[in-house]
């Protein structure tokens, strides 16, 4: 054969390898963000557990608790896009994020260690009110690094593979949130102390992971917007539909998580109900990773509407779960639909702001869900004692709203290697 046939060959094979080089994941930074991703769940998992045990340890009533729990919510829904446009304030003066970043997970660390040191260091009554106002302020100082570090998935995989990256986000956040039903015992065994200790010290391990995996320097993303720049106007209704998207989402699946435990509560004995909604999240984090090949090959906003569709059947049939088996089929369907929305909420969220913007756009999604958790914390009493059919109904509602949402979002134009 002749030597321009070998040419042609190897012509051929180097723009195949620049196109697969192009579209590949950096899979050792993107495992290092989900380190980020579980040792959040982790921590909120630890704290949700202890949280009324430490306050009614110091003479405060357990309604205290959802009182706080509201008011975080409440403060997260204004410091998410805050601190997210603050990260990109900084990426664009000083080429990175960690500075926010490192100071977020440092204060969060040491906060929320020094919440069950001063449970438990006998504080007169005069000085009680220290321990809800530590609690406050590390709920606050989790807002200031987590819409940064989650914006970072933009860097980590091109456009039309962030599903299959955030995937494995999903499958930590998964095996995490598994680890409140599952492994409740286990954590309360430890004593506050080593409990939060192991959360802070997961929490300093995931930053130090995603420092050394993702150097200063570079772009935020791995394919940036030719058509943006650092000074791009953003589209305020587009930030609204980030936020409604977010709202609807997390409305809807707190809401299901109450029905699943209420019609379970009613038909099937305590440790059952544990196994079951450990269930769902198990599911979530072994589907994560086929439903972030799905996305890719349907595209995010599709696999992210069949996901929705398969939340409101689940709203539909919470009645049938009278038995463990029907159960553990709902609870698995439940986590499977759950993996292709999750998959692809930081995605959907990146791809409605100009790359610049890759902060604020992932702050207003979180900023949703907390205005959200905030509201379902409010009525969460409501919801429990009205019919299941009518909370169903609002379930649906919430998960229509989110899908309107997606499907109305106007595609972002982004340049894809040839």
């Amino acid at each position: 054969m002749s030597a321009d046939y070998y040419l042609f060959i190897a012509g051929a094979l180097i723009v195949r390898f620049s196109n697969f080089a192009n579209q590949k994941i950096q899979w050792l930074q993107v495992w290092s963000l989900a380190l980020v991703q579980g040792a959040i769940a982790l921590a909120w998992v630890i704290y949700n557990l202890y949280l009324v045990s430490l306050l009614t340890q110091l003479g405060f009533s357990a309604a205290l608790a959802t009182a706080l729990l509201i008011l975080e919510n409440l403060l997260a829904m204004v410091m998410e896009p805050l601190m997210g446009s603050l990260s990109d304030r900084l990426q664009r003066q000083l080429g990175t994020r960690f500075p926010l970043i490192s100071i977020g997970v440092i204060l969060s660390a040491g906060l929320f260690l020094g919440i069950p040191l001063i449970a438990l260091g006998g504080l007169s009554s005069a000085f009680r009110w220290v321990l809800p106002l530590m609690v406050v302020a590390w709920a606050l100082a989790m807002t200031i690094f987590r819409s940064p570090a989650m914006s970072l998935l933009g860097r980590c995989a091109f456009g039309t593979r962030l599903p299959l990256a955030a995937s494995i986000l999903t499958l930590v956040g998964g095996v995490a949130g598994a680890m409140g039903p599952l492994a409740s015992e286990q954590i309360l065994a430890w004593g506050p102390v080593v409990a939060f200790g192991i959360g802070s010290g997961v929490l300093l391990l995931a930053m130090l992971a995603l420092r050394l995996m993702l150097p200063e320097g570079s772009p935020d993303e791995a394919t940036p917007d030719p058509n943006t720049n650092a000074h791009a106007a953003v589209s305020w209704s587009s930030l609204a539909l980030v936020f409604t998207a977010g709202v609807g989402i997390t409305f809807g699946f707190r809401l299901l998580m109450l029905l699943f435990s209420k019609v379970l509560d009613s038909q099937i004995p305590d440790a059952n109900t544990r196994w079951v909604l450990g269930s769902i999240f198990i599911a979530l984090a072994v589907v994560a990773i086929p439903a972030g090949q799905l996305a890719v090959r349907w595209g995010n906003r599709r696999a992210m509407l069949v996901g929705l569709a398969g939340l409101t059947f689940i709203c539909v049939t919470i009645n049938i779960a009278y038995n463990n088996s029907s159960s553990i089929v709902l609870a698995i369907l439940f986590g499977a639909a759950f993996s292709l929305v999750s998959n692809g909420t930081i995605p959907f969220a990146l791809s409605m702001v100009p790359s610049p913007k890759a902060g604020l756009g992932t702050g207003m999604f979180f900023s949703g869900g907390a205005a959200a958790a905030s509201l379902f914390g409010t009525v969460a009493e409501l919801l429990r004692t009205m019919p299941t059919g009518l909370a169903s109904l609002l379930g649906i509602l919430a998960l229509l709203l989110a899908g309107a949402c997606i499907t109305f979002a106007p595609q972002r134009i982004v340049s894809i290697p040839s």
